[in-house]
C-alpha cells in the first residue's frame, strides 16, 4: 500500500516536472522514451541542458522544488523503474505535450 502511494506521488510530481521543465514540447502518438529512460546524465547535466536549450522552461523549473526533487528521484532510479514511471506519465494526456522537450534534453545532456 505504501509503495502504491509513493508511486502515485511520484507520478503526480513527475507530471509536474514534465509540465514545468518542458516548455515547447510536442505531442506524439508513441514517442520514443528511450533517451530519458536510458540516459546516463545526472541531475546537474539535465538541468544544465535545460537551461541552455530552453531558458524559459528552466526558470519555471527552478521555481518548483517538488519538480526538481522528482527529477532527481527519476534520474537516480534504475532504467526499469524509470520505464515504469515514464509509462505512467505517458498515459496522462496532459503530459503528452512535454515529452518531446524532455526527451530532447535527455539526448543532449551528455554535452553538459
Amino acid at each position: 500500500m505504501a509503495a502504491l502511494s509513493l508511486t502515485r506521488i511520484a507520478v503526480a510530481a513527475g507530471s509536474l516536472a514534465l509540465s514545468l521543465s518542458a516548455g515547447a514540447g510536442f505531442a506524439a502518438a508513441s514517442p520514443d522514451l528511450g533517451p530519458i529512460i536510458n540516459t546516463t546524465c545526472n541531475y546537474s547535466q539535465v538541468n544544465a541542458a535545460l537551461r541552455a536549450e530552453n531558458p524559459a522552461a528552466a526558470d519555471e523549473f527552478a521555481a518548483a522544488p517538488d519538480a526538481q526533487n522528482m527529477l532527481r528521484v527519476f534520474l537516480s532510479s534504475p532504467p526499469a523503474k524509470r520505464q515504469q514511471l515514464a509509462n505512467m506519465i505517458q498515459g496522462m494526456p496532459e503530459a503528452q505535450q512535454y515529452i518531446g522537450t524532455i526527451t530532447q534534453v535527455a539526448g543532449s545532456c551528455n554535452n553538459y
